[in-house]
């Protein structure tokens, strides 16, 4: 008998799924400016897809996953820009890119000041996507 549950995605180590929902939910109460900026956009069916905010793929967090077109979107706040955290970014979406998705960055600025390129980005991706 096949699990009913099964993912094409890598879930959580059930061990430490736990401790990242538990952050994926208090994520999810506490938003910064630019996540809400941006689910108000997403919420219910942005361009006929679905997104999940705060979403635990593997031992990440996701900001934005839309997974039936294996899509991630990530916002990065100003501490993205030091060394460490840059390297620790990468190796999240080389991860991720692995796993058979695309991760799409914007910055904390971007979403702020410049949401009608951020959603034509997004857009374009989906309808790229779509007609693949």
């Amino acid at each position: 008998m096949t699990d009913k549950r099964a993912f094409w995605y890598e879930m959580a180590d059930p061990i430490t799924y736990s401790l990242l929902k538990k952050y994926a939910t208090e994520n999810r109460k506490n938003p910064t400016e630019s996540e809400s900026i941006l689910w108000d956009f997403l919420k219910g069916n942005f361009y006929g897809i679905h997104f999940r905010r705060q979403h635990v793929i593997g031992q990440f967090i996701a900001d934005f996953a839309c997974l039936s077109h294996k899509l991630i979107i990530e916002l990065d706040g100003g501490y993205h820009q030091l060394p460490d955290q840059q390297i620790s970014d990468s190796e999240r979406t080389e991860w991720l890119e692995s796993k058979g998705f695309k991760v799409i960055r914007f910055s904390n600025e971007e979403i702020v000041n410049d949401t009608d390129r951020v959603l034509t980005v997004i857009k374009t991706y989906i309808i790229k996507e779509q007609l693949l």
